[in-house]
């Protein structure tokens, strides 16, 4: 005999609103890994981000829909296929199944041997655009969740700061509470122009948000 319990209703429950998904269906159509394809889609469409030519590093890329996005951007025919105009390097702690055209690299990103090895791809170029979804394990202890997400955003940052173009763009996932209003303050210390954004595609229950900066500020070196 199986005991329903308050757990079981809630995957359940899950389970239906997934299934039943406009954005889940329509990844399954467009052949995207994941409905998060959209959500960059949203704000790259909003705010023109990423054109052919660019060299785009995709942070926390598994499975591997923000890729796939940028992949398709950078096609000139727009295919999932083909010819590629531009870069794209993709890094995550876990295995990424491949995507045509797309250099991914495995890895904890906040290993010196990691960055080294994601240095070595960029080969002294800048990026144009960097993206990152990373997020870390929640314990459900929130100050050592805020502590967690904090440093995943302040590690994006630093990369950029270091790794991509004055004129660049960053786009990273943060959540609401925690240490949010702090990040959102970082982002305004390190870019000249910075956009808060909720897709359409994040869950209306879901606390993330997307931050993007554009544009590096010069250090006050003083």
């Amino acid at each position: 005999m199986k005991v329903k319990t308050k757990s079981n209703k809630v995957n359940k429950a899950w389970l239906n609103d997934h299934v039943n998904d406009t954005y889940v269906k329509l990844a399954a159509r467009e052949g995207y890994r994941a409905r998060a394809a959209y959500k960059l889609k949203e704000i790259d469409e909003t705010l023109g981000l990423i054109r052919p030519g660019h060299l785009v590093v995709d942070l926390g890329s598994t499975p591997g829909a923000w890729s796939q996005y940028v992949r398709r951007r950078l096609s000139p025919s727009g295919a999932a296929a083909g010819t590629l105009d531009g870069t794209i390097i993709a890094l995550d702690l876990l295995p990424m199944e491949p995507i045509e055209g797309v250099i991914f690299l495995q890895g904890d990103f906040r290993e010196d041997e990691v960055l080294a090895r994601l240095e070595a791809a960029l080969a002294g170029r800048k990026a144009d655009v960097v993206v990152s979804d990373m997020a870390p394990n929640l314990s459900g202890i929130a100050s050592a969740d805020a502590a967690r997400i904090s440093h995943l955003v302040e590690l994006a940052i630093d990369f950029s700061r270091r790794h991509m173009k004055p004129e660049g763009a960053l786009v990273t996932k943060l959540f609401h509470g925690g240490a949010y209003a702090e990040l959102t303050q970082l982002f305004k210390a390190n870019f000249r122009t910075v956009k808060p954004m909720k897709p359409k595609a994040s869950r209306d229950k879901s606390s993330e948000t997307f931050m993007v900066g554009m544009g590096l500020r010069e250090l006050d070196t003083n």
